[in-house]
């Protein structure tokens, strides 16, 4: 069987980690061409990583017959936008996170996605990996009726003059650190509700609008439990990338759920029993790439669907209205 060929719109320099490099060990993937808006700079990402053919436009790449599938790393503000153009070329997407800029955005794309029939992916790649599908597991089976959830995900990005912390392209910690909201829905008791947020504003004409530099968000769950994330670029708390999980029989403590393949650790009290481990897998970019190549010849379902992407996209548009802030692409 052929080889899925992928291209790349916008040399993003998260691409060869989360593309390149898993396509050299999965099976029938190849990355066939990249475009960017610098055509240099698209000539030197292929020079550098092996691939064929580069396009002077996304335009181009996206109508290249010999193109089966996009992958979206643009700023969170054009992710819509191109998912769409891709889809309407009869491409499969492979979309980073966040999926759009807003729920609105998600529900337009998400219905055209499955009106389509092509697969449409987000890009949530710890979800792939062993260690958030034994999170689960154990959340599920061993801790009893779930209490609490709380989840982070924060590390330090003082370049302010970064996209992340512009508002026109759809920055802020809730949209960069959207891994918190998402770790959320999958470790609690039902869809959580957002109760209250409060938000560390950048101060900085540059943002071109409000851009939250730290969120704090507090849920509820159907059943009564109560959850609470934190994202952060930039404030007191510096580094933490964590996932606590209380329940009526135990409770879970889980170490780097984000990037677990290059440290993690777990911890798991059941009835007063304790276990330690660090949870092995292939990596997280690896095991989403082969989940993505399985859906488009196999029609295998996979859980981060437009779909998804949708519910996670009104939490985050519910958590920035509750501190007071836009959700993003809201015209000021």
């Amino acid at each position: 069987m052929p080889d899925l060929r992928i291209g790349i719109i916008g040399a993003a320099r998260i691409a060869p980690m989360a593309l390149v490099k898993p396509a050299a060990v999965v099976d029938g993937v190849t990355v066939a061409a990249v475009a960017a808006r610098d055509p240099k700079r698209a000539a030197a990402f292929a020079t550098k990583h092996g691939i064929a053919r580069v396009h002077t436009s996304y335009d181009d790449l996206i109508d290249d017959p010999e193109i089966d599938a996009i992958y979206n790393p643009l700023p969170n503000a054009l992710h819509a936008e191109w998912t769409l153009r891709a889809i309407a070329a009869g491409k499969h997407v492979l979309c980073e996170k966040p999926f759009t800029s807003n729920a609105s955005e998600a529900e337009h794309v998400a219905d055209v996605a499955e009106a389509s029939g092509l697969v449409v992916m987000e890009a949530f790649h710890y979800r792939y990996h062993a260690m958030a599908r034994l999170m689960e597991t154990l959340v599920r089976t061993q801790l009893g009726e779930i209490r609490s959830v709380r989840t982070w995900l924060c590390f330090p990005l003082p370049k302010f003059s970064d996209i992340r912390f512009s508002y026109p392209l759809g920055g802020g910690a809730s949209m960069d650190c959207c891994y918190p909201v998402h770790a959320l829905r999958l470790l609690g008791p039902g869809e959580p509700t957002v109760v209250s947020a409060s938000a560390k504003v950048l101060k900085s004409a540059k943002a071109g609008g409000p851009i939250d530099r730290a969120m704090t968000a507090h849920f509820s769950f159907p059943n009564g439990a109560v959850g609470r994330t934190e994202a952060s670029m930039w404030s007191h708390r510096l580094l933490r990338v964590s996932a606590h999980v209380d329940g009526s029989r135990g409770q879970l403590r889980a170490m780097n759920y984000v990037a677990p393949q290059i440290f993690n650790r777990l911890r798991v009290t059941v009835d007063g029993t304790t276990t330690r481990q660090r949870v092995k897998g292939e990596p997280s970019y690896v095991e989403q790439l082969r989940v993505f190549l399985a859906a488009v010849r196999e029609g295998t379902p996979f859980p981060t669907t437009p779909r998804d992407a949708v519910v996670t996209m009104r939490l985050i548009d519910d958590v920035y209205r509750a501190a007071g802030l836009p959700p993003r692409g809201t015209p000021l």
